[in-house]
């Protein structure tokens, strides 16, 4: 029967150990499954220890893929998973080593949800329904995203009157050099992208938009028309 014949740190992933068998490296293991199965230099291996260390390694390789891929940015576990999938890792796999991520603590979709909106609704100016929509994309569950933009926006005080407003004059700064009609129309469209409702769109483009440049009747144009494409 197959030999273990060392167990030794991975010079390639720190914090992985490599499984050698009859002198030859078959796989890379965390300690936790290396205790888990009771593998040790010296033990032979049946055909079912066998299956569980190639089970345990192609795991361990998606979970640590996944795991660079949350320190390169966060994400919501649906969003993950769909992704991962979508790189080729296989579904079974992908399944296991986001249960495990979760368990660490490091997938935790309403703390996501949390910095999301902290960062689009405090920093980008999104509205509560555009965070919501985006939230929706990425595959977090509705009432952790309704739980976790009410927390934030209590938290942070953001009163979406104000920030309207202050996205819209920060915008307006940037259309100084096109004509009254199509500053309102690419205003209007910025605005309305970011989730806002048409009523506040054009109560926020009467404050905005100085004396004299504000002609024309295509404040309330939905901007989705041609008129209102600029």
């Amino acid at each position: 029967m197959p030999l273990i014949t060392a167990i030794t740190p991975s010079p390639r992933k720190p914090g992985r150990f490599s499984l050698e068998v009859d002198g030859q490296e078959v796989a890379t293991l965390s300690i936790e499954a290396i205790e888990r199965l009771h593998l040790g230099t010296g033990v032979t291996l049946d055909e079912r220890t066998s299956l569980e260390i190639e089970r345990e390694a192609g795991i361990l390789e998606t979970y640590d893929r996944a795991l660079n891929m949350l320190a390169a940015r966060g994400r919501a576990s649906a969003d993950l998973r769909r992704v991962l999938v979508r790189k080729g890792e296989p579904a079974d796999r992908v399944d296991a080593a986001i249960v495990r991520l979760e368990h660490a603590g490091f997938l935790d979709d309403a703390s996501f949800a949390r910095q999301y909106t902290r960062s689009k609704a405090v920093g980008g100016g999104l509205s509560r329904r555009r965070v919501q929509q985006e939230l929706s994309k990425r595959g977090v569950a509705r009432e952790v995203s309704n739980e976790a933009i009410e927390e934030v926006f209590v938290e942070e005080g953001v009163d979406e009157a104000a920030s309207i407003e202050r996205v819209a004059r920060k915008k307006l700064r940037s259309l100084s050099s096109v004509d009254a009609p199509t500053r309102k129309r690419r205003l209007y469209s910025f605005l309305a992208r970011r989730g806002y409702d048409s009523a506040d769109i054009s109560r926020v483009l009467r404050l905005v938009l100085v004396a004299g440049d504000d002609t024309g009747d295509d404040i309330g144009d939905d901007p989705s028309s041609p008129r209102s494409s600029g």
